[in-house]
C-alpha cells in the first residue's frame, strides 16, 4: 500500500487542527498519516497536535519548531521528515478547511497515473473561489495566477500560489529543497518553478476555495504585493536549471530546533 503523508504546518489553528486531522483520518479508501508542523503557536495548537498524537499515535506526527520564521522553512522541515518517515505520497495543505479534504483521493488517483507533482487548482478550469470574495479579489488572484507568474515563469500550472498539492516522494527528493530560499508565500511559486525546470510531470485537478469558517487568516494586501515582487527573485535564480541538475540523495535530519514527537 502507498504510504501517503499529509503536512500541515500551523499556527494559531487550534480551533481547526482536531477536526481537520480527524476528516483526513476518517477519508474513505485511504490511510493516510498526519504530520502537524507547529511553529509554537501561542493559542497551544501544538498541544492540541501532541494530544492527537497521543490519541493516534501511528497516524499523527508532530514536528514543534520552536519559532516561527516563515511558511516556506515550516514546509521544508515538514517534507523532509515526511521522506525521513518514508512516505511515499506528501500531501501539503492547510490546516482551515480551504483546502477541501474530499479532494484528496482525485489527487491520489493521478499520481498512481504517473504524474510527478499534482496541484489542486482554483484557476483551472472547472475551479472556483469563495462567492464572498469581493471582485478586486477574485481579479487580482486569477491575474496573478493565469497571467502574471505563468508568463512570467513559463510555467505550466494555473495556480501557482496555492497550497495544496500532492508530490511524489522522488519529486520533492528531486528538486533539491535545500534550493528554496523563500521564507513567505511566494513559497509556493518557487517550489513549483523548481518542478517545472526540473521536467516532472504536472497535473491539476480543478477545486472549490472557500473562505475559513474558524480562525483569522494570515494573507493581505501587503504579502501579496511582496510576493508578486519576489517572483522576480524567483526567476532569476532558478531559470538555469535543466532535468539532468534533479538531486538523487535524501537530505539530512531537521536542525537541533526542530523537535520531532510521535
Amino acid at each position: 500500500m502507498t504510504n501517503i503523508m499529509v503536512v500541515m504546518p500551523t499556527y494559531n489553528e487550534r480551533e481547526n487542527l482536531q477536526p481537520m486531522v480527524e476528516t483526513l483520518l476518517a477519508l474513505p479508501g485511504t490511510e493516510l498519516r498526519v504530520l502537524v508542523v507547529d511553529d509554537n503557536s501561542p493559542d497551544g495548537t501544538g498541544q492540541i497536535a501532541d494530544e492527537l498524537s497521543g490519541r493516534y499515535p501511528d497516524r499523527v506526527h508532530v514536528l514543534h519548531r520552536t519559532q516561527k520564521d516563515g511558511l516556506g522553512p515550516a514546509y521544508i522541515a515538514g517534507f523532509k521528515r515526511a521522506l525521513e518517515l518514508g512516505a511515499d505520497y506528501i500531501i501539503q495543505m492547510d490546516a482551515d478547511f480551504s483546502h477541501q479534504p474530499d479532494y484528496i483521493p482525485k489527487m491520489i488517483a493521478l499520481a498512481d497515473r504517473g504524474y510527478d507533482v499534482v496541484v489542486a487548482s482554483r484557476f483551472a478550469p472547472g475551479g472556483s473561489v469563495d462567492k464572498t470574495w469581493p471582485v478586486y479579489r477574485k481579479l487580482l488572484s486569477w491575474f496573478a495566477n493565469r497571467v502574471y507568474v505563468r508568463l512570467l515563469l513559463n510555467i505550466p500550472i494555473s495556480d501557482a500560489t496555492g497550497g495544496f498539492r500532492l508530490w511524489r516522494r522522488n519529486t520533492l527528493i528531486g528538486i533539491d529543497l535545500d534550493r528554496v530560499r523563500s521564507n513567505g508565500y511566494v513559497f509556493q511559486v518557487e517550489i513549483a518553478y523548481l518542478t517545472s525546470r526540473l521536467g516532472y510531470r504536472i497535473a491539476e485537478v480543478p477545486i472549490y476555495f472557500p473562505d475559513r469558517v474558524r480562525g483569522t487568516s494570515k494573507m493581505d494586501a501587503r504579502i501579496q504585493i511582496e510576493a508578486a515582487i519576489r517572483v522576480w527573485q524567483v526567476m532569476m535564480r532558478h531559470r538555469g536549471l535543466t532535468p539532468n541538475m534533479r538531486r538523487t540523495r535524501l537530505y539530512s535530519v531537521p536542525d537541533a530546533h526542530e523537535q520531532p514527537t510521535a
